[in-house]
Parts: structure tokens; sequence; C-alpha cells
């Protein structure tokens, strides 16, 4: 571990930073490391003299001649590069640098760039950040955890790398994501980087590319199943809630069979959460809510289709069936306004079905009046069809799904459709929204899943909104950890959508977008953490005291990227 102490003056400010490491030490390490805006005097107490160029610099100044190299790169694996070895180089000029473009970097550290920094994780191998916990090292989870680098751990991201984004199984070069999402963590929600610990759970994988490749870093071995994985997962879990009491801890990319059932074994026993069920839940209900209020069209009214039955597409139905009940709607009627589709076509009780699939099986009772191409696979266009869909939404990584066709024949149904194309990254998402908007003649209301151009359309421009489920995660996780919430709850992640729905564009222009744009995150992230405390406290889960002010709980858990002065202090 790292040698330091943060040392604060009587309103809590930090003053300065006390530190034993000196020379090379100290400059290879990133979270302490400010390069040249080392003070001449800091330079003279550190050993640093001759370390450095004689020049003393700003974090400003620094920010600038990092973007100017960032600019230089010309692709985007390049730039993704560069930033990480930015960070491995100098934390705090990593996140001043990405918190000053961030519109332009986040596609670049997080989605959708960092789907191919995973693909190439064992090729561009550098500095080790994080731990990689090995089920060959089950019984060593516990010393693991001790050779951690922050003494102190608010947050965890883990990922078995087994379902990572639309590229499915990438074995240990899950780390990235782990890494990405904590950055992300740092930038939208403010949570302070010194107290992340991102984890690889190498149980395996079953991409043979991977396991014949003689680069690749991780372990050997088909993926291990059944109660050998829940067993090592019970360890894990046991054993990091024993040692950080008040984690939250965050999965990420588990594979459909096993993100469900870890989340709702563990939810009761600790401060967790799903970021592909529950994070991108949040921010697509939200966007459906806002597309609602626009669309002109009564909620009852709305008939919802999704594409794409796995961990993320009933996620969301899951939010949106919790949202009608909250809105007043019984169970049956709720569950009648959604329809899902897998690879087998729409689900039915006669499908095979997941366990969790099958609260959105529909009976095949109601199908008997339906004009079928063919009964035995009910695919998309006879769904929206027949149900007079108003809403689709795409988790499937089938490109170029919602076709001209059947955005078209919506547009028999509401005078604007609400179109989501979800799936990551752009090269297979279900729709280009340059094409919903021609065959839309500009109505419909979209919201996808990676980043794309403003689309020009008769005079008009039309900014695209991501449901980039950084508006929802790094606020959810900041008010958490701002009132030590016991669990993450329904009724939260309810409250976290409403505060996110509420910053919607399109509240007070119906013809705007229903997200924000990205640069807005950390004000969004604020309002989410209030939202989401506020309902812990109401509930009786925050640890803190209900004297104290949530809004000023908030604000102190914040950290933004500064330069603090050193002073050297023996171990």
């Amino acid at each position: 571990m790292f040698e330091f102490r943060i040392i604060r003056d009587s309103s809590g400010k930090i003053s300065h930073i006390e530190t034993s490491l000196t020379g090379n030490d100290l400059l290879n390490t990133s979270k302490l490391n400010k390069g040249c805006a080392f003070s001449l005097q800091e330079r003279e107490d550190f050993n640093l003299i001759g370390l450095l160029p004689t020049g003393v610099e700003t974090l400003q100044q620094q920010s600038n001649r990092m973007y100017m190299q960032f600019r230089s790169h010309l692709t985007n694996l390049g730039k993704n590069i560069y930033l990480n070895v930015l960070h491995d180089y100098n934390e705090t000029l990593f996140y001043k640098l990405v918190s000053e473009h961030l519109e332009e970097m986040l596609p670049i550290i997080y989605t959708p760039t960092v789907g191919e920094a995973v693909q190439h994780f064992s090729l561009e191998h550098r500095k080790p950040r994080g731990l990689y916990i090995s089920y060959n090292d089950r019984h060593r989870i516990a010393e693991i955890l001790e050779n951690r680098v922050p003494p102190k751990v608010d947050l965890t991201v883990v990922t078995d790398g087994e379902a990572v984004l639309g590229i499915g199984d990438q074995g240990i070069g899950g780390i990235n994501i782990s890494n990405a999402k904590l950055m992300v963590y740092a930038l939208c929600g403010g949570i302070n980087p010194w107290r992340f610990l991102p984890i690889q759970l190498d149980v395996g994988t079953n991409n043979l590319n991977l396991l014949n490749d003689p680069m690749y870093l991780g372990w050997r071995h088909e993926r291990i199943t059944g109660q050998e994985y829940d067993d090592f997962i019970d360890s894990f879990v046991s054993i990091i809630t024993k040692k950080f009491p008040g984690i939250f801890l965050h999965w990420e990319d588990f594979g459909r069979d096993n993100a469900r059932r870890i989340l709702y074994h563990y939810r009761d026993r600790c401060c967790t959460f799903n970021g592909d069920m529950q994070g991108t839940g949040v921010v697509a209900l939200a966007c459906v809510l806002a597309g609602i209020q626009a669309s002109g069209l009564p909620l009852h009214e709305h008939r919802i289709v999704i594409m794409g039955a796995g961990t993320a597409g009933v996620g969301i139905a899951d939010q949106i069936y919790a949202a009608f009940k909250q809105q007043g709607m019984s169970h049956t009627q709720a569950k009648s306004k959604i329809w899902l589709l897998d690879k087998s076509g729409l689900l039915t009780k006669q499908s095979s079905l997941l366990p969790f699939q099958q609260p959105y099986a529909r009976d095949p009772a109601e199908l008997s009046t339906w004009q079928l191409k063919n009964p035995e696979y009910i695919d998309l266009h006879d769904v929206v069809k027949n149900v007079k869909a108003t809403i689709l939404i795409g988790c499937s990584t089938v490109t170029g799904a919602f076709n001209e066709l059947i955005v078209r024949m919506m547009m028999e149904y509401t005078h604007r459709p609400i179109i989501m194309p979800l799936s990551n990254p752009n090269s297979l998402s279900e729709a280009n929204p340059e094409d919903l908007i021609q065959w839309t003649q500009g109505k419909a209301i979209i919201a996808t899943g990676s980043p794309f151009a403003a689309v020009k359309y008769e005079g008009s421009e039309f900014r695209i909104a991501q449901s980039n489920n950084a508006f929802a995660f790094p606020g959810i996780g900041l008010g958490a950890i701002a009132v030590k919430a016991k669990h993450v709850t329904d009724e939260m992640l309810y409250a976290a959508t409403l505060a996110l729905t509420s910053c919607s564009p399109a509240a007070q222009d119906k013809t705007a977008p229903i997200l924000p744009k990205l640069s807005d995150s950390r004000m969004i992230s604020m309002r989410v953490a209030i939202a989401v405390a506020e309902e812990a406290r109401k509930q009786g889960l925050a640890e803190v005291s209900d004297q104290e002010n949530i809004q000023e709980l908030i604000r102190k858990t914040i950290w933004e990227p500064a330069y603090f002065p050193y002073k050297y202090s023996a171990k």
C-alpha cells in the first residue's frame, strides 16, 4: 500500500498531504505524482532534484499540454491507451484532463471504445491496476485483499468478464471494464478515486480464441459453473464485506445466468448493485418516462416491445413494470404493456425460458387472433404489428433490426414513436438515428446506447440522446456512500429514475432530446444522489444520523482533481 496521510484544517478542507515516499518511488505512485507541478521546495524535500525538468507547472498547464498530445492520436484505441497510460502516471492530471473534455473523452475511456480495449487487453497490458482473484487462489482471497493499493475502500466494481458489452466472453480482459466504470464514478459522480478497488474474478473463459491465444494472460480453463462457481462468489462476498463492512459492491458484465441470481442473493446482505440490470434499467426507464411526456400519448395508451431478453432487456422490463405499478397500474395491467423477444422470437409460456424471463412470457391464447407470417417463430415485425407498439427498445446486438418497414409501421400507431436502439457498440445498434429521423420525418423520439453524431434533417439539427448509464450509477453510488446505505432498494432506484427524468430537456421543450448532455453529468449525479440518499433515510437504511444534512454530506463526499502541498513524514 502507498504511504500517505491527508491532513485537513479546522473547516474540513485538505491543507496538505504527508508521505514518506521520495524520489522515483513518489514519481511512480500515480495517486501522488504531480510531475512538474512539484514545487521547488517539494523537490528539495522529496529528493526530486534532477529527476524533473526545471520548469514548475500548474495543473491547468499540464492539462493543456496533455490535451494537445491526446489530439495527436489518430485512432480511438490509441487515444484510449494514451489516457490509460496517463492515468497510470498521474491520476489527478488524468481526471483533470478528462473532466474538462468529458463529452469528447468519455466515449474513449468508456463505451464504446472500452470494448475494443478489452479485446486488446493481453496485447496492451500495462501497469497492473486493481486485483485479480483467480479461482485457483480461492483460498487466498483475504490475503489478496491485503495486497490492494488503497488503504480504505468505499467502492468496488467486480466483473468475471463473461458478458462484456455486446462482444461476449472476454475473460480477464474484463478488468478494463471495472477500471472504466470506476473512472466514470469519479468523473460523473465525484467519488474519490483514492478509495476505489477494481476487481477481476478469473473463473476461466469459454472464448476459444482466448484459450488458444499464446498471449492470453488469464487462467486457461473453461469457465467454472454450478456449485463451484457459487461457492467462489460466496467466499468472495463474505470476505470483502467483512473486510469493508460498508462497501458499495457493483457487479458488471456477468453472464445472464449468473447476474440476476447473484444480485438477488446478496442484495439484502450488503449494499450491492448490478450495472447491467439496474443502471441500464434506470436510464432506460428515465428515457421512457421523458419520452412519454414528449409523445403526447398518455401512459396507459403506450405499448412497449423490447428486443433482447437477456440481463439488460429484462432489467429494463423490470424497471418499467415497477414504474407502471408506482403510477397506479395493477400487476396485470403493468405486465400487459410489455412484450419481450429473444433469439427464438416472442417469449411465450411455450418457450424454453430462463427463470428471470418467465414473468414476461405471454399466454399463447392471447395470440389466437394475431396475423402471423410463421406461428412457429413470432418475430419483431409480427409483434410490433399485432400489439401496435408505440415504444421499441433494443438490447439484442442485432444490427439494423429496427428496419424501415417496422419503423414506418409504428408511425401508424403513434404520431411520435419512442425508439431506443441501445446495443453497444455503434456497429451493433439496432438502428442508425439518421435513418430513424428520415423514416419518421423527424418525429421519432430517440435514445441510443452508444454516442451518435447529431442528425441534420430539413434545416433542423437533432442531437441524439445517449441512454448512457453514466447518468445513473455514479449518482446512485454517491448517494449510497454518502449516507452509508445498508442496501440498494427498488425504491431507491425509482427515486433515481425520477430525479434523472426531471433533468430531461424534453420536460421544457417536447422537441428537445430526452436526456441532457454528458457534460451535465456532475449536476445530474448530484440530483440523483440526493434522491437516493433521501429514500435510503426514509426506508431506515441510512447509517448516518438523521440530524445530518444530506446535501452537505454529499458535498463533503465529492472529490475534485486538485494538487495539494506535500510535507515529508517518516513512516
